[in-house]
């Protein structure tokens, strides 16, 4: 399981994700699911993936692949807006269904993954897609400026009461953190490190792009204090007034 939530803002995009893969008592594994294409002055798209493991990097060597051949072959190289980057992740999904649905479900295994596409390329705004195993999608809105993958109802609370697109990206940054904090706390199959990349808007290239372990000074005093905050906010609600009847 894993949990990635990616932003669209006014001025940017702000993209999270953990790196669990596997969990159990004894077998935790971590693999990068946050990928960056980037060509400075162009532009900067982040793919997170969730799901099968195998499909999901499948996908991705088949994307780079295609962004190597010859510039006559669509890749993300060359598509000229986000809508058809989308709509060529979308295809090579399906080309990796294709190829490899029928031998999985021979082994009982479900072909699943999702990904979110967020970027921007010369000459449009920044843009956030939500792609589905299908190979479809569906664009953000300015209702809606966030998209969640995998494990998502435990941080999906504080998205949707704090998020809106005027927030700002350092805001924002706060909230997926808290986001998965709460996530991580609830669900042993999400983990440490955690994958984060932001892009200004028009900038063209990542803004910041870090891995967060353990032993982040900033995740770690919001884990503490987000924790502490909620204590105290329980503890000054009233009780109901019916419980001393």
């Amino acid at each position: 399981m894993t949990y990635c939530v990616g932003i669209l803002l006014d001025a940017g995009l702000v993209c999270l994700s953990d790196s669990r893969t596997n969990a159990g008592v004894d077998h935790i594994n971590s693999f990068r699911k946050l990928n960056v294409f980037e060509r400075l002055g162009d532009r900067v798209l982040i793919l997170m993936t969730a799901g099968n493991l195998a499909i999901t990097q499948s996908l991705v060597s088949m994307l780079q692949e295609q962004m190597n051949a010859p510039d006559t072959r669509p890749s993300l190289w060359n598509v000229p807006n986000l809508f058809e980057a989308a709509r060529h992740v979308g295809e090579t999904l399906r080309e990796v269904h294709r190829r490899d649905a029928e031998a999985l479900q021979a082994f009982g295994i479900e072909f699943s993954a999702s990904l979110i596409l967020a970027g921007q390329i010369r000459g449009e705004a920044p843009r956030l897609f939500n792609i589905y195993a299908a190979g479809n999608f569906i664009e953000a809105t300015p209702e809606t400026p966030y998209f969640q993958i995998g494990e998502s109802k435990y941080g999906k609370p504080i998205v949707d009461r704090v998020l809106r697109r005027s927030t700002s990206l350092d805001e924002a940054v706060k909230c997926a953190l808290i986001s998965m904090d709460s996530t991580i706390r609830s669900n042993l199959s999400v983990g440490l490190p955690l994958d984060l990349a932001i892009v200004r808007t028009d900038a063209l290239h990542l803004d910041s792009h870090r891995s967060i372990d353990a032993g982040d000074p900033y995740f770690s005093m919001v884990r503490t204090r987000w924790g502490e905050a909620l204590r105290r906010a329980f503890e000054d609600m009233p009780n109901p007034d019916w419980s001393a009847r």
